[in-house]
């Protein structure tokens, strides 16, 4: 079990324990059996391409990051990601030339010792590689009776969150494990037919909007009761999967604002507002003759 492979496993495990789905949901609502779900949950095979867009789809999560988890922990499976080896260096010491003596006993003890050396960090790293592997192994559900628990929020490889209310301000919610588990305030779809949530994470203090669905030059902006945080969508790569902005701190009870501005000059700028603590929200364009919360 490759490094990549229990990335990819984590992760997969974190999205089931966000969506509360257990072993026999999931079989009954894809292709794939509650045993193959069991064996791809525990990292015994890698999950087909599908059956990770099937969880995304099943847990409302745009599904770029994963495929691109999943792209590299097959390459790695499949052995394609193995490069070839490098030439060894040209050797720029002198060479003896044909009529000189052999070299004195001890440079082959010396050349030896480098094999060996060679031959521990290669056993240290199958250790280490081996051990992780092990240890998830370990922390896993593999009985019957666990398998039919939906998971809890605390998952192997998951940390605690990093920062709290002000400390979360204007940083990366997903790097400091605030996006692990958050509540969606409100969603929204904007005229351009791009999506928008605004996210909160109750553990973190803290709120961020996340955007999918867009297009090269889109820009994305949060704000509660401090700064303004934003986010552009750069690249083809942005647009293909979902970009989030940095967080701002929120309390019980604070409305949450959102606004999203097209890339086309005639685009107009849309915002819609969520308060922490109360009930999710979902607006949509105003041609749709059902819309909730203020726009601009």
């Amino acid at each position: 079990m490759t490094a990549e492979h229990i990335r990819l496993v984590a992760a997969l495990r974190q999205l089931r324990a966000g969506a509360g789905l257990s072993l026999a949901a999931l079989a009954e609502r894809t292709a794939y059996s509650k045993s193959s779900w069991e064996r791809y949950l525990n990292g015994k095979s890698l999950p087909p391409r599908q059956a990770v867009r099937e969880l995304c789809r099943l847990a409302n999560e745009p599904d770029g990051r994963l495929l691109a988890l999943w792209e590299i922990a097959e390459s790695h499976w499949s052995g394609r990601a193995v490069a070839p080896a490098p030439a060894p260096p040209a050797d720029e010491s002198p060479r003896p030339h044909p009529q000189e003596s052999p070299p004195p006993a001890g440079t082959g003890r010396r050349r030896l010792g480098g094999s060996r050396l060679l031959v521990v960090l290669a056993s240290a790293y199958t250790v280490i590689v081996g051990g992780v592997a092990a240890l998830l192994f370990f922390l896993l559900p593999d009985s019957e009776a666990q398998e039919d628990e939906p998971l809890s929020a605390s998952v192997p490889f998951s940390l605690a969150p990093q920062c709290h209310g002000a400390a979360c301000e204007g940083r990366d919610p997903m790097r400091l494990i605030c996006g692990l588990g958050p509540e969606t305030l409100g969603s929204y779809r904007t005229a351009t037919g791009a999506h928008v949530e605004l996210r909160y994470s109750e553990k973190c203090g803290a709120s961020w909007a996340r955007t999918w669905g867009t297009e090269i030059g889109d820009r994305l902006d949060v704000t509660a009761d401090g700064p303004t945080h934003g986010v552009r969508i750069r690249n083809k790569d942005d647009a293909a999967t979902f970009i989030y902005t940095e967080m701002t701190e929120v309390r019980p009870g604070s409305t949450v604002r959102a606004c999203f501005r097209p890339a086309s000059a005639d685009g107009e700028r849309e915002c819609f507002e969520a308060r922490v603590g109360g009930a999710a929200a979902t607006t949509r364009p105003p041609s749709t003759p059902v819309a909730s919360g203020p726009r601009e």
